[in-house]
């Protein structure tokens, strides 16, 4: 009797198991959204560097990126980047690092935030373009919000001001008795200062400055690359005639 209650509880606990998880991957499966940056677009570029320095950069670094390289990408004057882009250091050839401390970090969001240099690069644009806009209220979360992308993330929602708050909406789907919850969208609670277009410009302009750091010198290496590619095809133009005028006489 006594192995039989222990099988029984053992089954119900399984199931709860069961249950609980397909809850969590039905809510993780989320369509990410395009992010269509241009990193070609040098406006664009200056203005999420701007972003980046004025939301980001106080707790997250950028330690591969030198101010000075993106001066010379961005089309920005050395003192362009001191007065708009260097808070936190005192020459150009500095790379971007973090002014909150590490310890301080992990203690207050219980992780050192990551370093943004490759981040785009790691996750993709349209990752991070989803995860700035996937903020959602979530009274049970110490920050007060949680993410759709990122579940539980202990990244609190540094641009409320500019989006306001929104509600997550899920739909309940029941399958042999397993319940699954489906992300159907969200419902704005608050506005913020910026409209929806307006907002979606300024992550989009955030996501291409993150896209660029990851490779700065991307444009420069295709227009050398198409370069070495027409010398390449002029070399064998020139060498299928060379052989041709050497071999002519051969039968």
């Amino acid at each position: 009797m006594l192995k039989l209650n222990t099988v029984a509880r053992f089954i119900v606990v399984a199931a709860c198991l069961v249950a609980t998880q397909s809850v969590a991957i039905g809510a993780s499966e989320i369509q990410l959204q395009e992010a269509n940056i241009d990193p070609e677009n040098i406006a664009s570029l200056q203005r999420g560097a701007r972003n980046f320095m004025n939301y980001c950069s106080g707790c997250h670094s950028a330690q591969y990126v030198r101010y000075k390289t993106i001066g010379k990408y961005l089309e920005l004057s050395e003192d362009q980047l001191i007065d708009n882009l260097m808070f936190n250091a005192a020459n150009t050839f500095e790379t971007i690092n973090v002014a909150m401390p590490a310890d301080s970090a992990e203690r207050w969001f219980g992780k050192t935030p990551p370093d943004l240099s490759l981040r785009a690069r790691a996750k993709g644009a349209d990752y991070i373009y989803s995860f700035l806009k996937g903020f959602y209220v979530d009274p049970n979360s110490p920050t007060g919000v949680d993410n759709i992308v990122l579940s539980g993330t202990s990244m609190p929602h540094i641009l409320w001001e500019l989006q306001g708050f929104q509600a997550a909406i899920y739909s309940e789907n029941i399958v042999d008795s397993v319940t699954s919850l489906e992300f159907e969208g969200f419902e704005q609670v608050t506005a913020g200062s910026m409209n929806a277009e307006e907002y979606d410009d300024f992550v989009r302009d955030t996501v291409n400055f993150l896209a660029y750091i990851t490779e700065p010198i991307r444009s420069e290496r295709r227009r050398l690359g198409v370069w070495v590619l027409m010398f390449l095809l002029f070399f064998l133009i020139i060498a299928t005639m060379l052989k041709k005028q050497i071999w002519k006489d051969v039968s």
